[in-house]
Parts: structure tokens; C-alpha cells; sequence
């Protein structure tokens, strides 16, 4: 079963901390993005394969943006 990961705030896309095709577990960070002078990392609710990365550095999501998908 596949998991889409979205963005809950608007921000830019501080850092990309994982790859497509890496192994992920439970509580892993994927993303971190930056809000107000604030760090806030993305993480992933299930182990499985990162198949998409959606967002790259220096992208700005708006709440509800696709970042990653992970199955």
C-alpha cells in the first residue's frame, strides 16, 4: 500500500534527505522544510521504498503539495 506524503505548511524546501529508490522506516525523515524561520521535518508514517520524490531544493510547496510517495 502506497503512502503520499504532503506538505501540512507552506515553505521552501530547506533540504532533501533522501533519494528514490531508498529503503525508508517508520519516522523517517524525508524532507525538511522551512516555514518562519523554522526547520520542519517531513517524515514518513511506514517502511517501505521511497518510488517518488516529488520536491527538489529550493522548491516552495503550498499546503497539500505531493512531496514524496512511499509503498
Amino acid at each position: 500500500m502506497a503512502e503520499e506524503i504532503r506538505a501540512e505548511i507552506v515553505g521552501n524546501v530547506l533540504q532533501v534527505l533522501a533519494t528514490e529508490g531508498q529503503a525508508v522506516d517508520d519516522g523517517d525523515t524525508l524532507v525538511l522544510l522551512e516555514s518562519m524561520k523554522m526547520e520542519i521535518p517531513v517524515l514518513t508514517e511506514i517502511a517501505g521504498t521511497l518510488s517518488r520524490l516529488a520536491v527538489a531544493e529550493g522548491d516552495v510547496v503550498q499546503e497539500g503539495d505531493l512531496i514524496a510517495v512511499v509503498e
